[in-house]
């Protein structure tokens, strides 16, 4: 399994440090948060990292299909590819604090997976009709690989489809990951792809501490973006228990955008005490605790299949989550994967097999 760290960009100073803090630890990728009101510029963020770094693979995790013209996020992408010589990636998802902030709604799946396919074609220097308009990048000739975020069972097998790398935010649990591989693994099948080939890249919300509590204490707000990001729309099929649903749903409407991933004494770092999910959120979204207690986490989260495990760096001091984060031992082999699928839900494959 490999590493990765979501910075949010709040100076470009810190930025920097903590850029090639991350490079020389031995992450693998670094993703830059995209939310234009909050935090700075994403692809002027990732220029910056490109410039300080040799070896780590660089973009956004992750973007949306509302904030810029996907002909814009193509030729910004395939420009990050020419500056790192080959390091890019794409990550995009519906939209959450981004769009919410300018008050618009995430986008709907049919519309994320329209611009999916022109800014794959963008990036290969092809034309492509974009809601009913004919647009190109025709000098980009090296396409980067495209990574979609997902958490309900759809959008799973949608990415397991259509993308080349499936972003995870569903969960850490060892039952839950095995559900979650498995609607990706179902959507290769659906659409034709050789059995495997999606990456799975699992989200996690970090921190690392010497005292359990304190390191959870420090990221409430994170666990609430969770909770609100992955449960709105729907609970069905995301494994959320009966008795927490009321509870999951009144996060809705008490998590405030403006304050999303703020540190220090926000309305969103206290909801999740007060509807009495902490501990859950933290259990199943979180690599957070002591060393050891991450430690464990992270080689439990290999174990299930993953690609790489994306943590955030999101704390009063990130430097330390990265620089400690980074003295993890090196992690098991991954096991052999196998050709599961669920067993329900629409478009489950059911009685069919894959061919060798």
């Amino acid at each position: 399994m490999k590493y990765g760290v979501t910075l949010l960009p709040s100076s470009y100073d810190s930025f920097r440090r903590h850029v090639r803090l991350a490079e020389s630890v031995g992450f693998d990728y670094i993703g830059v948060a995209d939310s234009q009101s909050l935090f700075r510029e994403l692809f002027v963020s990732l220029t910056v990292a490109a410039m300080e770094t040799e070896r780590v693979h660089l973009g956004p995790s992750v973007t949306n299909p509302l904030t810029r013209h996907p002909a814009v996020t193509a030729s910004a992408v395939a420009s990050l590819q020419e500056l790192s010589e080959g390091r890019a990636f794409l990550g995009i998802g519906t939209g959450d604090s981004a769009i919410l902030n300018v008050g618009l709604r995430p986008a709907r799946l049919a519309a994320l997976r329209e611009y999916i396919g022109a800014v794959r074609s963008f990036m290969s220097g092809e034309s492509a009709e974009y809601l009913g308009r004919e647009g190109h990048v025709s000098w980009s000739s090296q396409p980067a690989p495209i990574m979609m975020s997902a958490e309900g069972p759809r959008t799973l097998r949608i990415a397991g489809e259509i993308a080349d790398r499936a972003m995870i935010h569903t969960g850490l649990t060892p039952e839950i990951l095995e559900d979650t591989v498995a609607h990706v693994r179902a959507g290769e099948w659906n659409g034709g792809k050789p059995l495997g080939s999606t990456e799975i890249w699992a989200f996690a919300k970090c921190n690392i501490a010497d005292d359990h509590g304190a390191a959870i204490d420090e990221i409430k707000m994170a666990l609430a973006a969770s909770a609100h990001h992955a449960f709105r729309f729907t609970l069905e099929g995301k494994h959320v228990p009966e008795e927490l649903h009321e509870a999951m749903m009144a996060i809705q409407g008490e998590y405030v955008p403006a304050e999303h991933e703020q540190v220090g004494d926000t309305r969103n770092a206290a909801i999740t005490d007060e509807f009495g999910v902490t501990d859950y959120l933290a259990d199943r979204f979180a690599v957070v605790g002591t060393p050891e207690e991450c430690r464990a986490k992270a080689s439990q989260i290999g174990g299930a299949g993953v690609d790489v495990l994306q943590i955030t760096a999101i704390s009063h001091d990130p430097g330390d989550i990265i620089r400690r984060f980074g003295e993890r031992p090196p992690p098991a082999p991954p096991p052999t994967r196998s050709a599961c699928f669920p067993t329900t839900g629409t478009g489950s494959p059911r009685s069919r097999r894959p061919q060798p």
